[in-house]
């Protein structure tokens, strides 16, 4: 019943064209598993593999080989890092077809008709796509390329045999997602590149000529693969972009088959078209989630980068497209480099190239950027030039880095993201004095499924002198443990309203919302004594009694006062609850009236003058589910949430006042 369930809404939220298209890809589905259409037998190259630089990493590019090997030598002991989950021990080779979390051996079937969402077939998908990714592989080419250790390099070459053997073209679960393959195809164009293209001596005898001829057959089998399942329509997302990412990627590192010219068409035009269909013109993604903004600005990073190594080049549009994501990741990161966590985040990069323990992947986005763009309030924001941007970039990109100046005076971030509904509140933006919210007032996510927003209207997120008080409590879950994926997801784990216990949209499956809420910005006004944004949403006018909710959010700057008030458009009383998410390191406390928190040197008082229900403070609670917080996939634990319950009506409006005290650090 729940996978009818499923099925009935999926058909909901699509139209005609697609039903008929996806009819015709299950046809051809069926069609290829008795041998139609398939690249069982890849034809041999008709030409070399260029030589020269044929990825786009820094063959040596100055960085101290110890972390890189300790990392390589733990893949070698059998110990694989994946999400939450560290030192796993797995093995080397590790099974492929064993999810590492469950223990569950998926079935070598038709790749394509396997049901990778059933959990009793599969395990956790999420766990066993992640594993078949081959990120190991970069860093045990990285270990070669700066030790010049023969074994790390032949352990590339046992990793690769094994998962040729245990995932035979077009069997099993590599090869039922075309976005897996071409994540997968970036991960070996960089380990190629690092083991030395076709030059490397790992291919010059007659058994490293047998394993260049088994690779660059798979190499032909992926590339075949993702043209010919391509994802449209309702999901042509971040995977569709990703999938052209992949694609580019070979074909630029081995352009050698008749169909390679045609392939890297294809995947440089549907780069180009989707990364100004999927980012607005504003600068952010439209699936409205922080860390899928990162990952397709990376892989247009990665594609640009590369494109210019090999003498292809992108549109002027899709640089600046870039560009202005960018700058919307330097807007919303405070003083002290924390980015909010809105909406969907899996962890997924698309290379894993920098081993330092303090890695920060939007820092390094902007270290990108500060070097690409001639930009010096992107290097500020970076702080430093990180071994991932090292790699991409070389010696030529540290040394363009340190000569862009510091710029003077204070940030001065955009404040504005009108076509994304994002607007910037605060003061002293960059300086330990400074007050940063990032609301919400735009949709709720990409296409018919809005697939990786969360039902977040009219929310916001609050730091104070780098420090987060109010935030968004993140994903934890994917495809499994629906109870947890559902609360994540919903508003009551958002610094927002719900009316009468429902969530603003409603929830279809894991990643489809059925009804969704629409917000929009009223008015906004900014000067130097206040900010004022004034919003509304339309998720709850799908109740019996229609309620519009607004919100009005007034921040007086010198006071660091803010004050939010919430109005209701509707006929009869309802049930509301106030939602507030606080940090896992605030400390919080109900006194008197006031719910005070306080992390380090900031403090918070807040009140809601007038209700009469003193508010109800959470942690850790399974019963009612309330007070978390996943900072990765996988993994949440406690934090503080305040919940204010009352009666509202279109009578009189709700104020919740917010005073924000920031003393001196070393106070």
């Amino acid at each position: 019943m729940p996978d009818l369930a499923w099925t009935l809404n999926r058909l909901r939220l699509m139209g005609p064209a697609e039903v008929c298209w996806r009819a015709g890809r299950a046809l051809r589905a069926r069609w290829e598993r008795r041998g139609g259409g398939l690249a069982m037998h890849p034809p041999a190259p008709l030409s070399s593999v260029p030589a020269g630089h044929l990825g786009w990493l820094e063959a040596r590019p100055g960085l101290d080989p110890v972390p890189y090997c300790a990392a390589a030598d733990r893949i070698l002991a059998g110990r694989f890092d994946l999400f939450a989950r560290p030192g796993l021990e797995l093995g080397f080779p590790p099974r492929w077809n064993r999810d590492p979390k469950t223990g569950t051996v998926a079935p070598l079937t038709f790749g394509k008709m396997l049901d990778y969402r059933d959990e009793r077939r599969v395990g956790d998908i999420k766990y066993l796509w992640e594993l078949n990714r081959h990120a190991e592989l970069v860093t045990l080419a990285q270990a070669y390329r700066l030790s010049g250790e023969e074994r790390y390099g032949q352990a590339c070459q046992a990793l690769l045999e094994s998962w040729w053997s245990d995932c035979p073209y077009p069997l099993g679960i590599g090869w039922s997602s075309a976005l897996e393959n071409a994540i997968r195809l970036l991960q070996w164009a960089a380990a190629w590149d690092l083991l030395g293209g076709d030059g490397s001596p790992l291919l010059a005898d007659g058994a490293g000529r047998e394993f260049r001829r088994r690779w660059l057959a798979s190499v032909y089998q992926h590339c075949h693969f993702i043209a010919s399942h391509l994802s449209r329509y309702s999901s042509a997302n971040n995977h569709l972009l990703g999938e052209y990412a992949g694609l580019f990627a070979a074909t630029a590192v081995w352009p050698c088959w008749a169909e390679s010219a045609a392939w890297s068409r294809l995947a440089r035009q549907g780069l180009e078209r989707e990364a100004l269909l999927q980012n607005g013109p504003d600068g952010v993604n439209r699936e409205q989630a922080t860390w899928y903004h990162h990952e397709v600005a990376d892989m247009m990073l990665l594609c640009l980068l590369l494109g210019r190594r090999r003498g292809i080049a992108f549109p002027q549009g899709f640089s600046q497209r870039l560009e202005a994501m960018l700058e919307f990741i330097a807007a919303i990161m405070d003083a002290d480099g924390n980015v909010p966590m809105i909406g969907d985040a899996d962890d997924a990069q698309m290379l894993r190239l920098s081993r330092e323990p303090a890695f920060h992947p939007y820092r390094s986005l902007l270290a990108c950027g500060a070097v690409l763009f001639g930009r010096a309030d992107f290097k500020r924001k970076a702080g430093r030039f990180d071994d991932k941007s090292l790699w991409l970039t070389g010696r030529e990109g540290l040394a363009a880095f340190e000569r862009l100046p510091d710029p003077p005076g204070p940030e001065l971030p955009r404040r504005v993201f009108p076509d994304a509904g994002y607007y910037l509140l605060g003061r002293d933006f960059g300086t330990p004095a400074e007050i940063r919210i990032v609301a919400d007032a735009g949709p709720l996510g990409y296409l018919s499924l809005a697939a990786h927003g969360h039902a977040d209207a009219l929310a916001f997120t609050l730091s104070a002198g780098g420090r987060e008080l109010l935030i968004d409590p993140g994903t934890f879950a994917y495809h499994t443990q629906g109870n947890w994926r559902a609360w994540f997801r919903g508003t009551a784990a958002h610094n927002t309203v719900r009316i009468d216990g429902r969530d603003q949209s409603e929830q279809g499956g894991n990643f489809m919302w059925l009804r969704k809420a629409a917000a929009a910005c009223e008015r906004w006004e900014s000067d130097a004594v206040r900010d004022c944004l004034a919003a509304r949403h339309d998720g709850y006018l799908r109740l019996p009694d229609p309620v519009l909710h607004r919100r009005e959010m007034l921040l007086d700057k010198a006071k660091g006062e803010l004050l939010v008030r919430d109005s209701f458009d509707c006929r009869q009383a309802h049930r509301a609850e106030f939602c507030w998410q606080f940090a896992e390191s605030c400390e919080v406390a109900l006194q008197g009236d006031a719910v005070v928190a306080r992390s380090g040197h900031v403090r918070l008082e807040m009140r809601m003058p007038g209700n009469p229900v003193p508010p109800r403070l959470l942690a850790g609670s399974v019963s009612p589910l309330g007070g978390w917080v996943s900072r990765r996939l996988d993994h949440r634990q406690a934090a503080p949430a305040v919940v204010w319950e009352r009666q509202v009506d279109h009578a009189a409006p709700c104020d919740t006042s917010i005073r924000i005290v920031i003393a001196p650090e070393d106070s």
